[in-house]
């Protein structure tokens, strides 16, 4: 059996690894937990086109037999007449801490520069999010910049200085 890391195309049986990485809270992790999903989020476009279209797409992170998280790409506009791509990772938690986002990065990186004309790959995550930052680094990522309040962060309730909203009245 290959025990290489490799990118291949979402599955039906897939799909269940998707829902869990993206809409189970002790999956996603608390860089990723955006709140409840629509559970045939994944499945509509699946049966549709596989999760692969002009405009973006998602596959699957393999060891082996083994499904360990997701890959996605979407484009972004950047003049009139061109783009690049934003990439996105998600692994189970049980494959954290192994090399497998670096590795996933840099072929998912090749992958876009090889079947498209775009000559930017871009990468975003959260302020906190050290792990990631990392992988992307070892990938050969460039951090250009820090972007604060960029999206939806669930707001802790109690605990040093966490903000609270007050209570209504009448």
């Amino acid at each position: 059996m290959d025990d290489q890391l490799r990118l291949r195309p979402v599955g039906e049986d897939d799909l269940p690894l998707l829902d869990r990485l993206t809409s189970d809270p002790s999956a996603t992790g608390e860089f990723a937990w955006f709140g409840w999903r629509d559970p045939g989020e994944f499945r509509r476009p699946w049966a549709e086109n596989g999760l692969l279209g002009e405009d973006g797409g998602m596959l699957i992170v393999a060891k082996g037999a083994e499904s360990l998280g997701l890959m996605n790409w979407r484009k972004i506009k950047t003049t009139r007449v061109s783009y690049c791509w934003e990439i996105g990772i998600a692994l189970a938690p049980e494959a954290h801490g192994q090399g497998y986002g670096t590795q996933a990065h840099r072929l998912l990186a090749a992958y876009l520069f090889a079947h498209s004309l775009a000559n930017r790959i871009q990468a975003t995550t959260e302020v906190g999010n050290i792990a990631e930052q990392r992988a992307l680094e070892k990938a050969g990522f460039t951090r250009e910049g820090v972007l604060r309040g960029g999206g939806f962060r669930k707001r802790p309730v109690g605990g040093r200085g966490d903000l609270q909203h007050p209570p209504r009245r009448g």
